[in-house]
């Protein structure tokens, strides 16, 4: 089973890149971030028509999370991150699909730093700790998957010239010790996992000829719980995706489970 993650930086804008990419790719299962779109326009009608079910949370303008399935339709279990009832953010949407427990995320960028987007950023990820915990542990397989807009370490391999990232929130010690303690519940980091020591990067940003230079930034993740690790065959990133014109910043990243 392929489970892709992909912020499509726009799914109405770059529609057509998306289902070119999901007839290619044909995941069973995707997660999207960043819709920017509201409730009602979504194009769950193409989505529908490219053989996949769909459940989402749209928002006006900007964050949006939605979860795909192929041949079927997710059975959503929850919706939005538990923890702040005052938290209107379309960030984080659940489903089950194929056995499988499949959490979406788009956390927050959390710049500038500091100020109270930062803060946001680490009160959001302290909720989404909370609800791992609740998931780690389950018999059945559970994957968080998405844009976690944490760079791992400050490290070559998960950033290119991490000198250049040092004041960004995405690569700060407070964000980065968060993503250690949701490894350290007992989550697999799946492409790390199989590549240890290999560059890897999800995002590049449009200015600078970043992608043409491979100037990119790991922060596009997939945890798997015990469950799920032992069944992990295969994870990667699909940097043609990206190189296509008028592209998302970010490429799709996915796992295969056996």
């Amino acid at each position: 089973m392929r489970i892709a993650t992909f912020n499509v930086n726009g799914v109405n804008g770059r529609l057509a890149l998306l289902l070119e990419w999901l007839a290619e790719a044909r995941p069973d299962a995707v997660c999207l971030q960043e819709l920017k779109a509201p409730q009602d326009k979504f194009p769950a009608r193409e989505i529908e028509k490219a053989g996949y079910g769909a459940i989402w949370q749209g928002q006006q303008r900007w964050n949006g999370v939605a979860i795909l399935a192929r041949g079927c339709e997710p059975v959503e279990t929850c919706r939005g991150l538990p923890g702040d009832p005052e938290d209107l953010q379309s960030r984080y949407i659940e489903a089950a699909v194929g056995g499988i427990l499949i959490g979406g995320l788009y956390a927050p960028n959390g710049n500038p730093n500091p100020g109270p987007k930062f803060d946001y950023k680490l009160a959001w990820n302290e909720r989404l700790i909370a609800r791992a915990a609740e998931l780690v542990g389950l018999s059945e397989p559970a994957v968080l998957a998405g844009d976690y807009n944490i760079i791992p370490t400050s490290t070559a391999i998960d950033v290119y010239k991490p000198e250049r990232w040092t004041d960004d929130a995405l690569m700060q010690p407070q964000p980065q010790a968060q993503y250690r303690r949701l490894i350290a519940q007992g989550w697999t980091d799946a492409l790390r996992h199989l590549h240890p020591d290999e560059p890897i990067f999800t995002f590049w940003d449009y200015w600078r000829n970043a992608f043409a230079r491979n100037a990119g930034i790991r922060i596009d993740h997939f945890l798997l719980n015990p469950a799920a690790a032992k069944r992990l065959k295969d994870a990667g990133v699909d940097r043609d995706a990206r190189a296509r014109e008028k592209a998302s910043d970010h490429a799709p990243t996915w796992v295969e489970l056996k």
